[in-house]
């Protein structure tokens, strides 16, 4: 089996597996609700089937379109990002207190979405080609900055939990780029005291904060969703009560469909079904950290590693909080939490990593790595011991030529 053949078929076979399961349980969380309220039972249904085919397509594609492309275009998805999350802020009107969605008709779309796939790109670009920021001044400019800009436009919609996806991702790009823990660990104190702050700042987040510690105290007010999401995740005991038979998602938990998706799969899927999710995202985390592993080239070694970790990251952050060990986020569950820009995103990034995989191990191609310290272009797949012994009979020929030359003159 070639190298990185068995990664790729890991991330194909857990990526199609998530997919699948994911909208058989989106229907199993919104029929029910629908028919007792007189809707539509396959309209969540049918718009995350329609969804997961165009991302499959994107897949397809991206699979096949060089990776490498993609950095002489990271600029103009920065732009295109940018100008979409401020968009957002002043055209749309909010649904629900938050102005995160563009719609066009029936098309819905999150410019968020975009925005983590528009820095995962430029930054993987940037390390690639300037060396790994070994100070705070220069993590400032131009990374931290546009970090802070992307975080500052997502806290205005409100959406704080794509902001945390973007600062895990970045962190672990710049970890592997080669910033020393020395910086990081200020970096991440300051993103911590920033974070407080915009907690502190808005009642609603200060409340989710604070009824995180003690949910129980106030179970029928701003407790109430974790309280309902603990009941469905004990409830379930070890098998669940069975597919389709929960009832905390008619009317008792609020966003079952979304965020809280995995409360519903503990419901009725039991424990057996909660760690068979969780089984399958550490797989993914493995297979996308192995083929960013045998990646020879800088651009795709980041980019694999920002798109594991936006993947990975999302899912251990949604696990935690739906699991009462970590404050609600509003970050969804990556493939199985209701959404057509995610699934669209998250299945053109997986298609990304595909082609890193079959494209970024490439005997032919030429490495250049500077952000750590190496900046001479080197050809990939060629041995030190071959070099050496290549030098070796180049010099042993100009000293045979040379002797020649001599005696020829004698």
């Amino acid at each position: 089996m070639k190298r990185g053949e068995l990664e790729s078929r890991i991330l194909i076979l857990v990526t199609l597996a998530l997919v699948a399961f994911g909208i058989v349980m989106v229907y199993s969380a919104t029929s029910a609700p629908a028919a007792v309220g007189g809707g539509n039972p396959n309209y969540y249904l049918e718009r995350q089937g329609i969804a997961a085919v165009l991302g499959i397509v994107l897949m397809l594609l991206a699979q096949r379109w060089d990776y490498r492309r993609l950095r002489r275009i990271a600029p103009m998805l920065v732009l295109v990002s940018l100008g979409l999350l401020a968009a957002v802020l002043v055209i749309w009107p909010p649904v629900n207190g938050a102005r995160r969605w563009i719609s066009f008709g029936p098309a819905v779309f999150q410019p968020s979405e975009l925005a983590k796939l528009a820095l995962a790109v430029w930054a993987a670009g940037w390390l690639a080609r300037h060396p790994a920021p070994r100070s705070l001044q220069q993590l400032w400019r131009p990374v931290g900055l546009l970090a802070i800009v992307y975080a500052g436009l997502l806290l205005l919609e409100p959406d704080m939990g794509t902001a945390i996806a973007l600062v895990l991702m970045l962190g672990a790009m710049l970890l592997v780029a080669g910033t020393p823990f020395r910086v990081l660990g200020p970096a991440v104190a300051i993103a911590g005291v920033l974070g407080t702050l915009a907690i502190w700042m808005e009642p609603y987040r200060r409340a989710r904060f604070f009824v995180f510690l003690h949910p129980w105290h106030d179970a029928q007010g701003s407790g109430f969703q974790i309280v309902q999401a603990m009941i469905g995740m004990g409830s379930g005991g070890f098998f669940g009560v069975g597919l389709g038979q929960g009832v905390q998602k008619i009317f008792y938990l609020p966003e079952a469909h979304t965020d809280m998706m995995l409360a519903n799969i503990g419901e009725e899927l039991g424990l057996v079904g909660v760690a068979c999710v969780i089984f399958a995202y550490s797989l993914f985390a493995y297979a996308g950290l192995r083929i960013a592993l045998n990646c020879r080239d800088p651009f795709g070694k980041r980019l694999a590693v920002g798109l594991t970790v936006l993947v990975s990251g999302q899912a251990f952050v949604n696990v935690a909080a739906v699991m009462g060990i970590a404050p609600l986020t509003g970050i969804p569950l990556p493939f199985l939490s209701y959404g057509g820009s995610s699934l669209l995103v998250l299945l053109a990034s997986v298609g990304i990593l595909l082609n890193i995989a079959h494209r970024g191990t490439a005997e032919t191609a030429s490495v250049r790595d500077r952000g750590r310290g190496n900046s001479r272009a080197r050809a990939v797949g060629t041995r030190s011991g071959g070099s050496a012994d290549g030098a070796r009979r180049v010099r042993d020929v100009r000293r045979v030529s040379g002797s020649r030359r001599s005696a020829a003159r004698s």
